[in-house]
């Protein structure tokens, strides 16, 4: 049986299947390259975003630190005496 289809294809048929099966690989890979460079975009913008994401946390983090601070200031008799008089109570 395998010499019925070995002797089926001609030298011709044989080498348009290898030019088709080089050419389908050729393509996979190039459109594997595409995919995996966009993929290195995508995780470089991400990197990106998250160091902002980071920055702004610590941001406010430190925001909230002295806000914080302001608050124990306020709260305390000291604060809320020199408030008082900042706003004209006697």
């Amino acid at each position: 049986m395998a010499a019925n289809i070995k002797g089926n294809i001609s030298e011709e048929k044989a080498k348009k299947i290898a030019v088709g099966a080089t050419v389908a690989g050729v393509l996979l890979i190039v459109f594997l390259l595409i995919i995996l460079i966009v993929q290195f975009v995508q995780i470089g913008v991400l990197t990106a975003r998250d160091k902002e994401y980071e920055t702004a946390l610590q941001q406010h983090e430190q925001l909230l630190e002295q806000g914080k601070s302001a608050m124990d200031y306020y709260s305390s008799t000291l604060g809320l005496y020199r408030l008082a008089r900042q706003y004209g109570w006697r």
